[in-house]
């Protein structure tokens, strides 16, 4: 098992059109193949950083996931209403 953090950081405007964005998707993700849990987070005192927080079966799936064409038509939009880079690490437990 891998857990897969991401951050994002969106333009303020944007913020509103994210978490719906995000609301409409989060199904489809939790239901990719290898995808044990997804949510997303939200940064209590910077209210534009948000996180994507999943745990994959395994990297292959992570993979798999990420070289989807679902995964090619929503990161370009969310990428989109970006402010500043996004972070990403992938984790296991010790």
């Amino acid at each position: 098992m891998i857990t897969r953090i991401v951050k994002m950081t969106f333009l303020d405007a944007k913020v509103e059109d994210f978490k719906e964005y995000a609301k409409s998707i989060q199904d489809t993700i939790r239901n990719f193949k290898g995808c044990e849990h997804l949510d997303f987070l939200q940064d209590i005192h910077h209210q534009n950083i948000f996180f994507s927080y999943s745990i994959w079966n395994s990297e292959e799936d992570l993979d798999n996931y990420r070289k989807s064409d679902f995964f090619k038509t929503t990161w370009p939009k969310a990428r989109a209403w970006f402010v500043d880079k996004p972070a990403a690490w992938s984790t296991k437990k010790l």
